[in-house]
């Protein structure tokens, strides 16, 4: 497929530098529990065994909480601010990508929150599982978003030094 063309200002795939095909690779391991947490949901949706069901989603969510709070760290922390010299955090594609974690985030700890407290009833049980069905939506947009076009922007925009930089610094977050 060279010579394929993004759609953003019609300039060929660039290839990631190391950061950026860090981040990248970490989203496929992220995606892969998010399809189990939401195949959890859609259980208890459809009221089968919700007990053990949504006690499986409490520890999957928990693990996958675990999983994505360091990538989100890495873009938060080192590429958002870095990109955000050249293109601003205020609004436009930083701010809409942190806008998304945030409302991840938001459902997840909910989720959490409202699933420690112990719920009444299945009605109760399958609304708060909801806010992983809505977690799934968001975040898999998001992925596709980062990977189709900020960080191709990414790559583009930063300088070689600013991107060893980045790998060094993403290094550190574990």
């Amino acid at each position: 497929m060279s010579g394929c063309m993004s759609a953003l200002g019609g300039m060929p795939q660039a290839e990631l530098s190391k950061g950026l095909k860090q981040l990248k690779s970490e989203h496929p391991p992220l995606l892969g529990q998010l399809e189990g947490l939401y195949d959890l949901t859609q259980k208890i949706d459809q009221e089968i065994d919700v007990e053990t069901n949504f006690a499986a989603l409490i520890t999957k969510v928990k693990e996958f909480k675990a999983a994505l709070d360091p990538h989100s760290e890495r873009e938060e922390g080192v590429l958002f601010p870095m990109m955000g010299v050249y293109i601003g955090t205020t609004s436009g594609p930083i701010a809409v990508m942190e806008y998304e974690h945030d409302q991840a985030k938001a459902n997840i700890g909910e989720f959490l929150g409202k699933a420690e407290s112990g719920l009444a009833s299945t009605e109760e049980t399958k609304k708060t599982a909801e806010l992983i069905q809505n977690a799934y939506f968001i975040l898999t947009e998001h992925f596709s978003k980062e990977e189709n076009v900020l960080f191709p922007m990414a790559e583009r925009m930063l300088t070689e030094e600013e991107k060893e930089e980045l790998f060094r610094k993403i290094q550190d977050i574990k």
